[in-house]
């Protein structure tokens, strides 16, 4: 009998190719899909769950209270890490890390670019990266101790068993011997190259011995038998132990599961609750509704063949068969279209995987060889059959045999309704995706185009490393002569993010209770030049006057926290370093448009360590400048590699998670309104079939075929219109909460809504006019004869 059935829907199928393709084409679009939308989903989950004591490891965060303001952030005091290890018996390992700029690495004649970071001697005991070779306690004890990546092993030594023991050269001064040689899995959110030893950074940097100095992440692991909360509660108010409480400015730590922090990085009233994990629910949403307008085009789609199977119900229940077995029928019918749609579905992914990859910045494949995806695409075949076929298997199970053998087959107004409201389900989250996209897009533009205070346009940066650290000034010399130049500096941090901050100043009038944070970043002369900044009050950092070592350049942000009217040449001091104000800049944004700008100190520091040149160029001269820049680099640098970014780049990057989710929003939405379409081109084949003889009268009664036309057509974008009804508050509600994580975003205009509404309407109309026409050119003779 099984047997029976399944040569029935095959010759179904056959049968009625058109049906058949839009069905199968329907479901395939929509598994496939939800397919890469799932693997996307699942890549994102299991980040960071691979270190074996995922359980007791957590990440300190600083909640900050002041100014009527509540602010957050991972970055943490140098001295938190061997503190909280000494001081809380809860807390087994505890590490510092601190990431740097790409650091120019040396064996004999190769010389190639590496990004690591500074991390404690326990940072192999707590995280679970696959040592390949060395011992996870002792890696990262030593100083002037690396340990390197496999990627790295194999660049500089040929192999992992190769490297250790062996010395490498760091920025052409410092030699290193590598201590260890791991391996960084991809689904790790922090990708290194390499580890050195937290002390010989400590020792080099007296800031990070400061309690008044925030820069370094700070991650603890608990004894298995710790509590969570109770340790939370005990470092809640632990920097008061090094510095006197001031409740004018109240500094908290928390902790947060290291494996929450990749989905839950963005701070809320000082806590980390939202980021990443807003984008997964959403992907989460989007699989299961895209799956369900496919499933909903499978149910309107075979109603809409009701009346050609109608009679055959009828026979098949005169001679005997029950409900139960035409329920069994039509699901098994409805399983076969899905197995032939999954089938299709799998080969698009693998096509589509390699593309999918690229614009999603993952590394996802099918786990085809595993047993549990074959059960979980099981699970989804049955689950997307029975739910596809569950409403034309009960509805045509259910008809009377005495009344559809007697004549036409009719539908009750409640099953008309349902399947109107099916679509009118379909069009409000197709119209909702066409919301979100403009939306997505309207902000990113924005973030891309909006002034930021500075000018990133032809703006060069150049790693200060090897020579350039002793031999700026020559450099700066013979770049400034470069035609097309405008002009140079240099500077620690990156302009694009400044994160460092001090707590650690004073001016006059300054309460001694209040501790107020500073981002702050150390400069070279013509900083303000280089970056087109706009001077609001007093100058630039320069030689004419004598020594600005005291000197500072405040933001007006900070000049208003001050409190000073009129600030220039006001006494202001950072760490212990007294001087005075000699400039006032307009606020400008350095970094992302998620955050509010912070008060900002600028000092000029004319002999960094490490940083970054900032060349200015004429537009259009970029390529023979940097030809030029390269030169001189080689000249003074011969031991690394001329390298360099351009900062439009470097601030691209700030937004990479929203403009991959921006793209994927708008595949996704085009495919929800194209699989939607095909829902309402089943609607008016039903509508169509129904209105048969009705069309016929209406044309013999002299209705001429536009009105016709103008009849079937309004009829069948009614559903859009309701669609657009319930989509456009739930669309206003879903993107003004998204827009709430940036503090600088465009405003939600009435026209986005009525632009995606019409969008929608066009190709809406579109996709019945050929079910309309043709209905409307029927020829009345055989519209009355049919049965």
């Amino acid at each position: 009998m099984i047997r029976n059935y399944f040569r029935i829907a095959w010759r179904n199928l056959v049968r009625h190719k058109t049906f058949s393709t839009i069905n199968i084409l329907g479901l395939a679009l929509g598994l496939a899909c939800s397919m890469l939308m799932i693997l996307w989903i699942q890549d994102e989950r299991n980040m960071d769950a691979f270190h074996a004591h995922d359980n007791q490891l957590y990440q300190v965060y600083v909640r900050e209270l002041a100014g009527g303001k509540v602010n957050g952030g991972y970055l943490t005091q140098g001295p938190l890490a061997s503190e909280l290890k000494k001081e809380i018996p809860e807390i087994v390992y505890t590490t510092a890390l601190q990431y740097y700029p790409p650091v120019a690495f040396q064996v004999k004649e190769k010389a190639f670019k590496m990004t690591g970071a500074y991390a404690g001697g326990d940072f192999f005991r707590m995280f679970s990266y696959p040592l390949l070779q060395g011992d996870a306690a002792t890696s990262l004890s030593k100083p002037a101790s690396i340990a390197i990546s496999q990627h790295m092993a194999d660049v500089f030594f040929g192999g992992a068993s190769q490297a250790i023991g062996q010395t490498i050269r760091s920025e052409d001064t410092t030699l290193l011997t590598v201590s260890a040689v791991f391996q960084v899995p991809a689904s790790s959110s922090q990708q290194f190259d390499f580890l050195r030893n937290w002390d010989d950074f400590s020792s080099a940097n007296a800031w990070t011995r400061s309690w008044g100095s925030f820069s370094p992440a700070t991650y603890i692991q608990l004894r298995d038998n710790a509590e969570p909360g109770k340790v939370a509660a005990k470092i809640k108010d632990f920097v008061y132990h090094y510095q006197p409480k001031q409740p004018e400015s109240v500094m908290e730590l928390g902790i947060q599961p290291y494996r929450e922090k990749y989905l839950h990085g963005v701070f809320e009233n000082g806590v980390p609750t939202a980021g990443r994990i807003e984008y997964v629910r959403l992907f989460t949403l989007l699989a299961i509704f895209v799956l369900l307008i496919a499933c909903i085009n499978f149910m309107n789609l075979a109603t809409a063949r009701a009346a050609q199977r109608a009679k055959e119900v009828g026979v098949r229940k005169v001679v005997g068969a029950g409900k139960g077995v035409l329920v069994m029928q039509f699901i098994g019918e409805a399983l076969l279209l899905t197995l032939i749609a999954t089938s299709i579905a799998l080969v698009l992914v693998l096509l589509l995987l390699p593309a999918f990859n690229q614009l999603s910045g993952k590394q996802l494949s099918l786990p085809l060889e595993s047993l549990s995806f074959w059960g979980v695409l099981l699970a989804l075949v049955s689950l997307t059959g029975f739910v596809a076929g569950s409403y034309p298997a009960l509805f045509l199970s259910s008809l009377q045999p005495v009344r559809v053998l007697k004549g036409s087959l009719q539908f009750s107004t409640g099953a008309t309704w349902f399947r109107k409201g099916l679509v009118v389900f379909q069009f409000t989250l197709s119209i909702g995706l066409m919301v979100g996209m403009t939306v997505i897009y309207q902000q990113m533009k924005y973030v891309q185009t909006r002034n930021l205070g500075y000018d990133r346009t032809n703006l060069v940066y150049i790693p200060i490393e090897g020579g350039l650290i002793s031999k700026y000034e020559p450099f700066k010399a013979a770049a400034t002569a470069i035609p097309g130049v405008v002009a140079v500096s240099k500077m620690k941090e990156n302009p694009t993010v400044i994160e460092h901050h001090k707590s650690g100043l004073n001016w006059s009038g300054k309460d001694p209770n209040e501790a107020i944070s500073f981002a702050d970043a150390a400069v070279g002369y013509d900083y303000v030049k280089t970056m087109r900044l706009t001077l609001v009050a007093g100058r630039d950092f320069s030689r004419d006057f004598g020594n600005d070592s005291g000197s500072y350049i405040l933001n007006e942000t900070a000049v208003k926290r001050t409190g000073y009217t009129h600030p220039v040449g006001q006494p202001f001091s950072l760490d212990g370093v007294s001087g005075h104000i000699i400039g006032v800049l307009k606020d400008f944004h350095f970094n992302s448009l998620h955050a509010a700008i912070d008060p900002l100190v600028l000092r000029l520091d004319e002999h960094p360590k490490w940083g970054n040149i900032l060349v200015r160029i004429d537009p259009g001269k970029t390529k023979p400048v940097l030809a030029a820049l390269e030169s001189i680099c080689t000249s003074i640098n011969p031991g690394f590699p001329f390298t360099y970014q351009f900062s439009d780049e470097e601030y691209t990057k700030l937004y990479k998670s929203e403009q991959v989710v921006s793209r994927l929003c708008n595949y996704f939405a085009v495919l929800a309104v194209f699989i939607s379409c095909l829902g309402l081109f089943g609607l008016a084949m039903f509508t169509a079939a129904q209105r048969t003889r009705e069309i016929g009268v209406r044309k013999v009664m002299g209705a001429s075929d536009t009105s016709i036309f103008v009849l079937l057509s309004t009829g069948f974008l009614r559903p859009v219109v309701a669609g657009m009804t319930l989509a456009f508050p739930l669309a206003w509600y879903a993107m003004d909460r998204w827009l709430q994580h940036f503090a600088y975003r465009v405003t939600l205009e009435w026209w986005v809504f009525v632009l995606a509404g019409m969008a929608t309407l066009l190709v809406a109309l579109l996709t019945v006019s050929f079910q309309s026409v043709r209905a409307a050119l029927m020829n009345p003779v055989r519209s009355l004869r049919t049965e």
